[in-house]
């Protein structure tokens, strides 16, 4: 009954879900990047980079449920597209845990590049970032008509128009993430344990 009436709640009030939902997302968010929450693990380079290479499977695996569920819509095949739109979200969720896990515990990198390559680098990473604060919203509001209504219900709500955008900017903002990730861990990247041997490094040289 408790679930049943909290459903209720949320169908009849999705803007109010999401944007609780939203704030809770950008609190934890912004609470892990502050440090004001102590409660991960110190992590060593072999982890930070073994978080990298999972959050970059999981985000390339998101990215395609994504486009099989974008596909499937337009041809009418709801119940393929609603799969695979909750597998893309329950994916995201698993990125969420595994990014902030990294980001609390230390694990951070640079690129070890200058010039064009570098601009381009900082630029890809700004739109993605950004597309990854504004789409949680968007995101949000779609996921919550989409669980709340049926196929037929959700033909007079904003679920269509909202999913068209959600999707736009989730795709583009996992499709700059993951080059980011080949940039930053399999061309130009460097460690910070490394960053700190270059001077040395250089000098010996």
């Amino acid at each position: 009954m408790a679930t049943t009436n909290a459903k209720r709640r949320v169908r009849d009030n999705p803007r109010a879900a999401t944007a609780i939902l939203s704030v809770l997302g950008y609190v934890l968010v912004l609470g892990t990047f502050a440090g004001l929450l102590p409660i991960y693990p110190d992590l060593g380079r072999e982890t930070v980079d073994l978080l990298s290479h999972a959050i970059a499977g999981v985000n390339t695996i998101a990215l395609t449920a994504l486009l099989l569920g974008w596909r499937w819509i337009r041809r009418g095949e709801v119940r393929k597209h609603r799969a695979a739109m909750l597998t893309a979200f329950a994916l995201i969720l698993v990125f969420l845990v595994l990014y902030l896990v990294k980001v609390g515990g230390g694990g951070e990198k640079s690129i070890a590049v200058t010039g064009p390559v570098y601009y381009a680098y900082l630029a890809m990473l700004a739109i993605h970032i950004v597309l990854s604060v504004v789409a949680v919203p968007v995101v949000l509001y779609a996921v919550v008509l989409g669980l709340t209504h049926t196929p037929t219900e959700l033909r007079d709500t904003a679920h269509a128009r909202v999913g068209r955008w959600a999707a736009g900017a989730w795709a583009l903002s996992l499709a700059l993430g993951i080059v980011t990730y080949l940039m930053l861990n399999h061309i130009y990247g460097v460690d910070e344990y490394m960053a700190a041997l270059l001077p040395v490094l250089a000098v010996r040289r």
